[in-house]
């Protein structure tokens, strides 16, 4: 996972292919609280926490990782939970920015309820 974390984000550009799901195994591997959907164009986990205050923070965090990556989840928030969602939508599945994305995330201090 260190290898993803080190890793920062390139620009994708519509045309370009999204990766299949066997070259997708790797990163997942590394991966394993993330989840792929059934068609393996969204990768995605879920964190609860302790309270509103705790999961606005892990937001917030989450929320300048991604501003300095350039690549943004899709998020769901309640009061001691956050689903994050990743999918390249330029491209209509998973690039390797967003295993990259996860991976970060992955390496942030949270602590769940």
């Amino acid at each position: 996972m260190i290898e993803l974390q080190n890793k920062r984000c390139l620009a994708c550009e519509s045309g370009v292919k999204p990766l299949e799901k066997k070259d997708m195994d790797p990163w997942l591997n590394q991966l394993p609280h993330w989840t792929l959907n059934n068609e393996a164009t969204e990768l995605s986990r879920r964190f609860t926490f302790k309270n509103f205050y705790h999961t606005m923070a892990f937001v917030n965090a989450i929320a300048w990782m991604a501003h300095q990556e350039n690549h943004h989840p899709d998020m769901e928030i309640g009061y001691n939970y956050c689903l994050v969602k990743y999918s390249t939508h330029a491209i209509g599945g998973l690039s390797e920015n967003d295993f990259i994305c996860a991976a970060k995330i992955d390496g942030l201090n949270h602590s769940t309820a």
